[in-house]
């Protein structure tokens, strides 16, 4: 017997069923994204918190005619199996397959793409007053994590919204970490339907209409009942924050509750004299209906392959640790001879091992939530006291506080350690993720030290010499397993701006940066045997550079190849080439790097392969660069 999801090929077809149907719908998503994520990994337990929201809003809004904008993505793949991307979704998150994140290239139904939290309501905001603008009768509906509204920016657009009153606008808000009791989440679900529906909206306007009607006290009692109404809604629901802001809200409501978000969002749709934007509070549970996500949502967030029925997920095979593990257990070694050290993170805590820090430093942790430029400044903030804040982010989210970098850390000078994690290629979380333009925003600051480690014992050594530099600070490092050599007994201090020469050759000068200075040594090797003797030198600092090796190299060798994994515009390579240009050495030289295009998902090995990125994409640069 097939499955229900086989009739629906797209919205349209999911309005044409029968609403007792809609709860099959619901559980064939459920059991699908499971399926499929299980053998692919991916982001699960918030997609599964959201199948009701999806199936509800489909169901009762005539997408894409009507525009469904989701927040981030993490909770969009039913959305995706709903708007005709079923056949492919087993290809999600791998090369030249579906996306992860909603992306409006892929298709009609994605109004917005978004990989970064927070976006939803300003790009509504944005749709919804261009339509506004000409007239249109299009709803924009915007769906917000509770999560996403630690973002400033959320704020920002709701303000905005609520400024412009644009009535063709609905929020909703997917409060997935709230939990409801019975009796008040009985009480709110009812009286939510109940405030949204008709009968309720024309005893309000009766009644407003009633009292301004009394002679002489009329303003005095609509306001009076303005009150009481918002006296009770205060007393089941964070309504004055909502409105407050221009907004008429609704909630909070059951949001595995089909019927209810059905009727919810019908009454919504259907207002008319509405003089407000409208917000909808849905409680949902994220990893909803299958128990290991449901039992643990942090864990089950973005997964690896798993077990369904035990939810173990797929071990691979041993190997050397993580760059992000050698990080956390550096971090903490150092912080325990040294109190003035502190963590930050911005709801990232697991992903940037920090997690492991407060465990081991409970006191001295701070997770700001989704909210990177408060990290930034609140780090510059702690430095003026005397503290070392180690603030860890990923280098896609950094750029979220890069006016918080410059203003209220570097030109301030003060000490802070910004720890750069995912630097680089990403992988199947794509173009919003990957960690490419770090080395530029942050090269050209003053005061600020920026470093990239070739191996474990470099990352240890960096932390500590980024903790004891009086200034700011940042390290980058990639995805993924680290290198695997033994590790030193002692975390030692490097000298600042000097570089390391691995190897020594006169026919090229091999200079890498990071992640790209093992590779450059099997290449050097691979060159070797052909009989080209290559030097290979390990960059070390992005600033300061090097100067006396970088010219040395470049006065004394046939040529010069320069490779980093970063956008070679403003990266490492133009400033090697600024350096040579300024001293008048001229020598033939390329910048390696990763091309000008967005730079999609696929694992990191497939991408770094074909921008050339590897050992033997090294090799094949330098032997044309010297003609051979």
């Amino acid at each position: 017997m097939g499955s229900i999801l086989d009739r629906i090929q797209l919205p349209a077809d999911l309005r044409c069923l029968p609403q007792e149907q809609l709860e099959e719908v619901a559980q064939a998503l459920r059991s699908e994204i499971i399926d499929v994520i299980s053998k692919t990994g991916g982001h699960l337990a918030a997609s599964l918190g959201a199948v009701e929201l999806a199936v509800a809003l489909h169901c009762i809004f005539n997408t894409p005619f009507d525009r469904l904008i989701w927040d981030v993505g993490h909770q969009g793949y039913p959305h995706k199996l709903l708007t005709g991307r079923r056949e492919r979704f087993p290809s999600i998150g791998q090369r030249n397959g579906l996306g992860k994140f909603l992306r409006r290239q892929e298709s009609e139904y994605d109004v917005f793409g978004a990989g970064h939290a927070g976006t939803s309501i300003s790009a509504a905001t944005g749709v919804a007053e261009a339509i506004r603008r000409r007239g249109g009768e299009e709803r924009v509906i915007a769906v917000i994590g509770d999560g996403a509204l630690t973002t400033g920016m959320a704020y920002e657009g709701l303000n905005n919204a609520g400024y412009l009153k644009l009535t063709n606008l609905v929020v909703v808000l997917n409060d997935n970490k709230m939990s409801i009791s019975p009796n008040v989440g009985a009480i709110s679900s009812y009286l939510a339907r109940r405030w949204s529906g008709p009968l309720a909206r024309r005893l309000k306007h009766g009644v407003r209409a009633l009292l301004e009607s009394v002679p002489g006290a009329g303003d005095e009692l609509v306001e009076l009942a303005r009150r009481a109404e918002q006296s009770v809604k205060a007393f089941i629901s964070p309504a004055l924050l909502f409105e407050g802001l221009g907004f008429n809200y609704i909630g909070p409501i059951d949001g595995h509750n089909l019927p209810v978000l059905v009727e919810t969002f019908g009454n919504v749709r259907d207002m008319k004299g509405l003089q407000d934007p409208v917000l909808i509070h849905c409680v949902t549970q994220k990893g909803y209906g299958y128990e290991p996500a449901q039992g643990d949502p942090l864990k089950y967030h973005g997964v690896t392959p798993f077990e369904i029925p035990s939810g173990a997920m797929k071990k691979s095979s041993g190997g050397p640790p993580s760059w992000t593990s050698v990080f956390s257990d550096a971090l903490i070694q150092l912080a325990k001879s040294d109190e003035r050290i502190v963590g930050i993170t911005a709801a990232m805590a697991g992903g940037t091992g920090l997690d492991r820090f407060e465990q081991a430093f409970p006191d001295r942790f701070y997770d700001v939530g989704i909210a990177e430029q408060h990290a930034v400044t609140f780090a510059g903030g702690l430095a003026t006291e005397g503290l070392k804040p180690v603030c860890a982010v990923y280098s896609t989210f950094l750029q979220r506080a890069y006016d918080q970098i410059v203003h209220d850390v570097c030109v301030q000078n003060l000490d802070v350690t910004l720890v750069l994690d995912r630097a680089g290629i990403v992988g199947a979380d794509g173009a919003t993720h990957q960690g490419l333009y770090d080395i530029a925003y942050l090269r050209t600051l003053p005061n600020i030290l920026v470093m990239a480690p070739k191996d474990e014992n470099e990352l240890r050594h960096m932390l500590k010499t980024a903790i004891e530099y009086p200034g700011p600070a940042a390290i980058r490092f990639p995805r993924g397993r680290a290198e695997g050599v033994p590790l030193e007994p002692d975390i030692k201090t490097l000298q600042i701006g000097r570089a390391e020469l691995l190897r020594d050759g006169s026919d090229l000068g091999i200079v890498a940066f990071g992640s790209m200075v093992v590779p450059a040594l099997e290449a050097a090797e691979r060159l070797d045997g052909a009989g080209i003797r290559a030097a290979v030198l390990n960059a070390r600092f992005a600033k300061p550079l090097d100067e006396s090796w970088l010219l040395d190299l470049a006065q004394r060798c046939a040529a010069l190849l320069v490779v980093e994994e970063h956008s070679p515009m403003a990266g490492f390579g133009d400033a090697v080439l600024a350096l040579l240009a300024s001293h008048g050495v001229r020598v033939p030289m390329r910048a390696l790097g990763v091309r000008d295009e967005v730079i999609e998902h696929g694992t990191p090995a497939e991408i770094l392969a074909e921008m050339g990125l590897n050992a033997a994409g090294i090799e094949d640069a330098a032997r044309r660069l010297l003609g051979r």
